[in-house]
């Protein structure tokens, strides 16, 4: 079964722009990505505090992904326009996703971006899955987990989300365990690290774990 893909749209724009911003992929973006061949859903990250957006696409497959190249790309410009600043658009192959329940508007997630040796971006995988993911099943508030890879860079990218910020806070502790402590040990490094409100959440990603 071909794995899904996954494309992300970063934006450092306005922070005055951001709820503009959010209305705009959600009445206008996501209805016309949804009508591409392919495309499974789209989730959108925001910092209201900096104006840092992430809007996420899911994809069938690589080729749906790689088809809708110029269109996402003319509906990327459009996002950019209203938030300001300049879209980075980044291909990901979906890894795993496990879900308590779907995130709603408003939630909280944590995105930990993690580098490797590009021939060990498995184990970074199975360090989330193996190590951390059953540690979040206990936390409280805790929605679900998605990880996404770029294999020939070595790049892991882990999003865990919650039902509140305050229950993403209380979970801090843990996170910065898995980053400092745990991913060293298996030859792992953390780039960095960012909060965020879930502003929407259709990504439509099947369980993988």
């Amino acid at each position: 079964m071909a794995r899904m893909h996954a494309r992300s749209t970063t934006i450092h724009g306005d922070r005055g722009s951001v709820d503009r911003g959010i209305a705009y992929v959600r009445d206008e973006v996501m209805p016309r990505m949804r009508a591409m061949d392919g495309c499974v859903g789209l989730s959108m990250l925001a910092d209201r505090g900096s104006g840092h957006c992430i809007v996420t696409t899911s994809w069938a497959d690589e080729s749906a992904l790689r088809a809708s190249e110029d269109g996402v790309r003319a509906l990327a410009e459009r996002t950019v326009e209203t938030l300001g600043g300049r879209p980075e658009l980044e291909r990901w192959e979906i890894a795993a996703m496990h879900r308590v329940h779907e995130p709603h508007p408003a939630a909280a997630c944590r995105v930990t971006w993690l580098r490797s040796d590009p021939g060990s971006v498995d184990r970074a995988v199975d360090a989330v899955r193996l190590s951390l993911m059953p540690k979040l099943e206990d936390l409280p508030g805790f929605c679900g987990v998605s990880v996404m890879v770029r294999r020939a860079d070595g790049l892991t990218v882990a999003a865990v989300s919650y039902d509140t910020a305050e229950d993403l806070e209380e979970a801090a502790e843990g996170a910065r365990q898995f980053r400092e402590e745990f991913a060293p040990t298996m030859g792992i490094e953390a780039l960095g690290t960012a909060d965020f409100e879930v502003a929407i959440a259709h990504l439509r990603v099947p369980e993988t774990t």
